[in-house]
């Protein structure tokens, strides 16, 4: 829906900005409602709560839009912007995960979700300082058409070939990955079957973990991002298998029997788990880019994300259940090392469906090129609307090719400096200055 509305429709003349406005605006509100209301209700709280995650999925979806669009416009720089995005998110958790034990402890968790209208209130500045051209002539009566144009397209783009197979790999690679994090969270605060470590300190583990997370970016960027999907897809999984039995070592606590810490080894543990977990994160979101048609990226981005998302609730799911099965509970964790051992070994078996991913770099153009024609404006020519609601990403400097672009019938044409080579390419629905 989020994704829809910032593809479809714009408010006062702009796309994107706006929403990150609107989300601002909530997701600080409801933090300083659950924050100063000391005796709040449990049905507005969990209404504030809700604002705040509609917020931030609004945000996402927004800045995953613009993501797309951009990985579409510049192919070969699509890794490179995931990159940039893994390794922000990153600082941020770095960030959070470090401060965030000991704000609970002094502060206490009403004034902790005060501080959490911060981030919104950065969200509501990211509105503010974006770059972006007014659209004009809008006519909000032919609204209901535009949404049923973007569905129609998002349900055509769905039926190629070439998009619903990466799908089902995204999909099955997730919820094989069994979240049994509940099960290790109780056994590491156990003080007499577990290592018993305070908040304090599993907020100091994750935030050094966070560390291995900023590695794993860089690797990606350095080494990576140029090798086939399959081949970092295939390692991504195996690693991921791989590391968790890390896990495993220190439920059995073979680390204490060879002469290493638990403190030590939870940290080396969470590095290696994150650092592998954005190595195997990061390509799938470059293919997520590269799937998405010109003119619904924010919707179809948000549908992929969508399908990611119901990957991970399924994770969860069956390592609950497994972990119910296996009669692990907040004080019994005599088979835990099993569940430990099964996520591990399912985390291998999507690799039977890797055949369903292309083969090619990540830097290639998946879609054919029919996908890329871009529905709505060939409506727009048909109906003699004003292309004012379309836009046009210029190329900066720092593009891979020079380009001369010139409009002509309501679409652009890209001239290559290079081949002289002249290609139409339809108009886009985003307007973006040149800075942009």
């Amino acid at each position: 829906i989020w994704g829809l509305l910032t593809d479809v429709v714009p408010v006062a003349g702009y796309r994107r900005r706006p929403y990150f406005l609107l989300t601002g605006v909530i997701g600080a509100s409801s933090m300083l409602t659950l924050s100063l209301h000391r005796k709040l209700g449990i049905m507005p709280a969990i209404l504030a709560l809700t604002a705040q995650s509609a917020g931030a999925a609004v945000a996402d979806v927004t800045v995953d839009a613009l993501v797309a669009q951009n990985s579409i416009t510049h192919q070969p720089l699509a890794a490179d912007m995931q990159s940039l995005c893994g390794f922000s998110s990153s600082v941020g958790a770095l960030l959070g995960f470090s401060i965030s034990g000991l704000l609970v402890h002094s502060m206490g968790s009403q004034g902790v979700l005060g501080l959490l209208s911060i981030p919104s209130a950065l969200v509501f500045l990211a509105g503010v300082l974006l770059k972006e051209r007014r659209v004009t002539d809008f006519d909000y009566k032919q609204v209901h058409r535009k949404f049923y144009k973007a569905i129609q397209s998002m349900g055509a783009t769905l039926k190629c070939a070439e998009v619903w197979r990466p799908c089902v790999y995204m999909y099955v690679s997730l919820s094989l990955s069994l979240d049994i994090q509940a099960g290790m969270f109780y056994w590491y605060t156990d003080p007499i079957v577990g290592p018993g470590f305070s908040e304090e300190f599993i907020g100091l583990v994750y935030s050094v973990g966070s560390i291995g997370s900023l590695l794993g970016v860089l690797l990606y960027q350095i080494s990576l991002k140029d090798y086939p999907f399959r081949g970092v897809l295939f390692w991504g999984q195996v690693l991921s298998s791989l590391a968790g039995m890390l896990d495993l070592i220190m439920v059995t606590r073979l680390n204490t029997r060879i002469g290493i810490p638990d403190y030590v080894f939870a940290v080396i543990d969470n590095s290696v788990s994150q650092m592998v977990g954005r190595l195997k994160w990061l390509p799938l979101l470059v293919l997520c880019s590269k799937l998405c048609p010109p003119g619904i990226e924010g919707t179809f981005y948000a549908l992929l994300m969508s399908i990611q998302n119901a990957g991970l609730l399924m994770s969860g799911w069956w390592g609950g259940l497994m972990l119910h099965l296996l009669n692990v509970t907040r004080t019994e964790f005599s088979n835990l090392w099993v569940a430990v051992l099964i996520r591990n070994l399912s985390r291998l078996l999507p690799l039977m469906l890797l055949f369903l991913v292309p083969q090619s770099d990540q830097n290639s153009m998946l879609l054919p090129a029919e996908m890329l024609q871009d529905n709505e404006s060939t409506e727009a020519r048909k109906g003699g609307q004003d292309t004012a609601e379309f836009s046009v990403l210029v190329a900066d400097d720092s593009s891979c090719h020079a380009l001369n672009v010139a409009v002509e019938d309501e679409r652009i044409k890209v001239v290559d400096a290079g081949t002289g080579t002249v290609e139409l390419i339809p108009l886009m629905n985003e307007l973006q200055d040149r800075g942009s």
